[in-house]
């Protein structure tokens, strides 16, 4: 096998591990959260019904006309407050984060503090 293969293999290994123990309902729905290299996503996801109730991220026009740049911290930071604010909207305060198979520091960490900050809890 090559050594692409082995690494994909093992992505998404850490992936199932993390989300085999994070379900989303619709009291506590999931964030998820996908980061490339120039830009951040998150999103709530409710499992039960399959269906995404908010998203956020720094190609939106509201993040990014504030920012230069979509690939750091800041982009996550501005990411977290506005998933944070979307949920609100809908009425959700808690959630199952949800990191995927990326480690929680930097960017993730970032989101996920903005996050908090902004009213939701994990």
């Amino acid at each position: 096998m090559s050594e692409q293969k082995l690494k994909e293999i093992r992505r998404i290994r850490r992936q199932n591990h993390v989300r085999r123990t994070v379900v989303g309902s619709v009291i506590r729905p999931r964030l998820t959260v996908f980061r490339s290299s120039k830009h951040i996503y998150a999103q709530l996801i409710d499992d039960s019904n399959g269906c995404t109730l908010a998203s956020a991220s720094s190609n939106s026009p509201e993040v990014k006309k504030a920012l230069t740049y979509g690939g750091n911290v800041l982009a996550a930071v501005a990411v977290g407050k506005q998933i944070a604010e979307a949920a609100k909207a809908k009425g959700i305060l808690k959630v199952a984060f949800d990191r995927g198979y990326y480690r929680y520091h930097g960017r993730i960490k970032a989101l996920a503090d903005a996050a908090r900050e902004g009213g939701l809890q994990f």
